[in-house]
């Protein structure tokens, strides 16, 4: 065993309308802006802090269903799962089967929203790992 370490620092997604989806990220998630290539209104990327990075691709067109492999899920920590799953109805998302905190966005993406224990979330945002 390598006696390096790691962590997944973004993941890349692509997405059809890409002010939905940094709106819905901000609104019901708080994911903050990181990095905007182009301009506010219309940029081609958008990086978040918490490992986002958007890419507009107005084209693009998801499988059906999210069990098709292009990928399985995001999970993402929350502070407070039962104000994300509030804020969240007022998107239109679908809940999924694998239960109430599983939801799929329009163009495809399921994401699992995890309930954090104490102040879980703000220690990892609290991390400055990029110079």
């Amino acid at each position: 065993m390598t006696t390096n370490s790691s962590y997944v620092e973004h993941v890349a997604l692509r997405v059809k309308d890409i002010q939905w989806h940094i709106r819905f990220f901000y609104a019901v998630l708080g994911m903050q802006v990181r990095e905007i290539d182009g301009p506010e209104d219309a940029p081609s990327q958008y990086w978040t802090v918490g490992g986002l990075q958007l890419i507009s691709t107005p084209d693009f067109i998801a499988p059906a269903t999210v069990d098709t492999g292009w990928l399985a899920h995001l999970g993402i920590m929350v502070q407070d799962l039962e104000l994300a799953l509030t804020e969240a109805q007022a998107w239109g998302v679908k809940e999924l089967p694998q239960g109430r905190n599983w939801l799929q966005l329009p163009d495809g993406l399921a994401i699992e929203l995890i309930q954090s224990c104490a102040d879980g979330v703000a220690q990892a945002l609290a991390v400055k790992s990029r110079p």
